[in-house]
């Protein structure tokens, strides 16, 4: 019997019955500002503007300009949906990904013949070939720089060939040809990798890689120290699913592409060429990111010359996120709770028994960490996951602690804790002068210029919502009779 292969359609497959979590539409929907204003209302949750809401995934079948072309949003805009994909419990979702990284599955080659990513072909040499015109990605917002790829995954290698990676990078489409790639400074493989090609002034080849099985967008997010320079994410994905991603030769580079992808453009990062991010619409503005706000337009991103488009014949999926939805939550905050829980348990073992990095942080910003006290001797271990917490991810924001009572997924429960076993007086601790992400707007010398010498930089803060061990008794919270058939009521 021969083994199902795991990519974007057989993950749809799964969940396509089940209302709650897919819709699709034939009405016609424009892919500028329309698509995602649309879904807004229906899904996309995290920090976008309200009103919006937890909901179903959407594949839009009708795309203005686009015949023949789906889009699809918010596949992972839900992590009950990611845990129902991944056939694991959504609240251990982190756990399961640290084994994930612990035992790679490593990715194979395979034939040209078995790469549905190669069935259809547009080489930049074509008369006709204009990368506005091929890929159907959208425009979050009126005010965007112009069309976004947000859930591409660049596939590239170092200039040796000795190593590779996989990254997800915002990237604007700004010519028939080109386009514009922000790597953040810092902590990014490929961005280590295009610094060698930039310094021997070779252009890199990369693929891009889109529309693909979750297990692939979301393990690729994962960043050091978790996985080290030199560690392909893709072998995340295989331990996932227990089943190696396939590569194939690229067609116009030289370079690896994901073979089950629904779209795939190949090309080179530029040597000492750089491109204005709002060169065709002089908004300002780049695209809502995850914090919630609209990211600077970015005056000199480094520059992606595409060589050609491929994608699959039937019905291919163009699959994009909204920034500050709970798909990037998904993205960002699960492999960021593995990673934390990773470093924890090797530090102080058993000590932390979960953790969540919930919408209200974007996935980055804020995490909420369960705590176990054995005995007095433990009091103060809680402060110190948080400090752990901190060097395990630099982005991070916030740190709640709470005690092992307290569901983390429900921030009612979470709330709950600061107003009860809170004081902050004696339960806040501030760290200044420390770095975070660039994306957060409050974090600009003018808004603090006593903390703050350079955007980037912040002050951290953990919440101690911890009960202390000595007066545990004094905080049990109200008992109620256990009913084990307290279902049958609703019959």
């Amino acid at each position: 019997m021969t083994e199902k292969k795991y990519d974007l359609r057989e993950v749809l497959d799964e969940i396509k019955n089940d209302d709650t979590q897919y819709h699709e539409t034939d009405v016609e929907i424009d892919p500028v500002a329309e698509l995602s204003g649309v879904y807004r209302y229906i899904g996309a949750g995290g920090t976008v503007q309200r009103p919006t809401k937890e909901g179903p995934a959407m594949m839009f079948n009708n795309v203005k300009g686009f015949p023949g072309v789906r889009v699809l949003t918010g596949l992972m805009a839900s992590r009950k949906r990611v845990g129902k994909i991944f056939h694991t419990d959504y609240k251990t979702l982190g756990k399961y990904l640290n084994d994930a990284v612990s035992n790679p599955v490593w990715p194979t080659m395979v034939e040209e013949k078995d790469a549905p990513a190669h069935e259809v072909v547009h080489r930049a040499e074509d008369a006709d070939f204009d990368i506005r015109k091929l890929v159907a990605a959208p425009t979050n917002t009126p005010q965007d720089a112009g069309p976004y790829i947000t859930i591409g995954v660049v596939l590239g290698s170092s200039l040796d060939k000795s190593k590779s990676d996989v990254t997800i990078h915002r990237m604007v489409l700004e010519d028939k040809d080109k386009i514009g790639i922000y790597i953040m400074p810092g902590g990014r493989h490929i961005g280590a990798f295009a610094e060698e090609y930039e310094k021997a002034n070779k252009p890199m080849p990369i693929t891009i890689n889109i529309g693909l099985d979750p297990a692939v967008t979301i393990g690729a997010t994962f960043e050091p120290p978790t996985t080290p320079f030199g560690y392909n994410e893709l072998g995340v994905a295989g331990a996932i699913r227990q089943q190696p991603v396939d590569l194939v030769k690229g067609l116009t580079v030289d370079e690896n592409a994901i073979a089950r992808s629904e779209y795939t453009l190949e090309g080179y990062i530029m040597p000492n060429e750089r491109i204005q991010e709002d060169i065709n619409t002089h908004t300002g503005k780049a695209m809502p990111e995850f914090p919630g706000y609209d990211g600077d337009a970015n005056p000199a991103l480094q520059v992606i010359k595409v060589t050609a488009v491929t994608h699959r014949k039937n019905d291919p999926i163009m699959q994009s996120v909204i920034g500050p939805s709970e798909e990037h939550v998904s993205m960002a905050g699960i492999p960021t709770e593995a990673s934390i829980l990773q470093l924890v348990d090797r530090a102080i073992p058993g000590k932390v028994k979960n953790v969540y990095n919930p919408p209200a942080g974007g996935g980055k910003l804020m995490t909420i960490m369960q705590i176990h006290k054995d005995n007095e001797a433990d009091e103060g271990i809680q402060r110190q996951a948080a400090l752990l917490a901190f060097s395990a991810f630099k982005e991070l924001k916030t740190v709640i602690l709470v005690d092992e009572d307290v569901d983390i997924f429900d921030m009612n429960d979470v709330i709950w804790t600061m107003n009860t076993r809170f004081q902050a007086d004696q339960d806040l601790m501030i760290l200044s002068g420390m770095r975070n992400h660039p994306l957060d707007p409050s974090e600009r010398p003018e808004y603090d210029p006593k903390s703050i010498r350079v955007r980037g930089m912040s002050s951290k803060l953990v919440i101690d919502g911890t009960v202390p061990f000595d007066m545990k008794d004094q905080f049990e919270r109200a008992q109620f009779m256990e009913v084990p058939d307290w279902e049958k009521y609703l019959k």
